[in-house]
């Protein structure tokens, strides 16, 4: 009997791929669900799953989360500016409880990028490649929910606001990653490091799929990084923050957030979401 555990089962990513483990026929007995909020999975322990506390800054917890666990996905956390020491914490947990197998979720060219959120990621990888357990790194590229999550606020504003300077960028489905971990928890190929992105795009693109589906008039309108900024801190950003985040764009501007490599397809064993089937979803919801 082999243990599957997946921190982070209260975020979105987390509790997805606990539901892709369920579904790719794992037994609910042999997974565990850690989650620092556990109300929020309590329908997971209803379902069968072994629910446990686990606290990202807490090593005991983590030593008592990870227990008897064979393998274990490490889901990145939300903390930008403490996730390499958070990761570092859990990673030397599960060499303590003798975790056999470790799935990572990092992002897209992390060793390459320059993407503010990379130096973490990679400081994650090079933990894991000094570490004693065989590793297995998801570098995910961005979420379609990144986008469509703002769904609303393009149809309030007529407006899909950026600084890519026309790039395309790859991105598919938060479930489409989750599956992807949850196959690689399952299947036993160890040491690989899989760069993962699908359905590709421009923001002019998106523009077009959010008029299609809201029936708003919506347009791309593609500033500079430093434009970009001014306007995150015209909503109340501070400087710092408001830079952070105008800098992915920039990143996004060199293809950074582009791949043409179909690991993430291939993982899952069928197409990734489609732009238009994501948008049109948020849509209705």
């Amino acid at each position: 009997m082999t243990t599957y555990a997946v921190t982070g089962a209260s975020g979105h990513l987390g509790r997805l791929i606990v539901e892709s483990l369920l579904a790719r026929g794992a037994s609910p007995a042999d997974v565990v669900a850690i989650a620092r909020t556990t109300a929020k999975v309590e329908d997971l322990a209803a379902r069968g799953v072994t629910v446990r506390f686990g606290d990202y800054t807490d090593p005991a917890s983590l030593d008592a989360a990870l227990a008897g666990v064979d393998r274990l996905a490490l889901v990145s956390g939300s903390e930008v500016g403490q996730r390499a020491v958070q990761h570092a914490n859990v990673i030397a947990a599960a060499e303590r409880a003798g975790v056999a197998r470790l799935v990572y979720t990092s992002i897209l060219g992390a060793d390459t990028t320059s993407n503010p959120l990379a130096a973490e990621h990679l400081a994650t990888e090079h933990a894991l490649a000094a570490s004693s357990i065989p590793a297995t790194i998801l570098r995910n590229g961005w979420y379609l929910e990144n986008y469509t999550g703002q769904l609303a606020t393009y149809a309030e504003t007529g407006t899909v606001l950026g600084a890519t300077g026309g790039a395309t960028i790859a991105a598919a489905a938060r479930a489409d990653y989750a599956e992807a971990a949850a196959v690689a928890l399952l299947q036993d190929a160890e040491g690989d490091v899989y760069e993962l992105g699908g359905t590709r795009f421009t923001l002019t693109d998106l523009a077009a799929e959010a008029a299609t589906a809201t029936g708003a008039e919506i347009a791309h309108s593609d500033v500079s990084v430093e434009r970009l900024a001014s306007t995150f801190e015209e909503v109340g950003m501070e400087p710092g923050v408001a830079a952070f985040w105008a800098a992915i764009d920039g990143s996004i501007a060199k293809g950074e957030l582009d791949t043409d490599s179909t690991a993430l397809a291939d993982l899952i064993g069928r197409p990734t979401t489609p732009l238009a089937d994501a948008v049109a979803a948020a849509a209705r919801a």
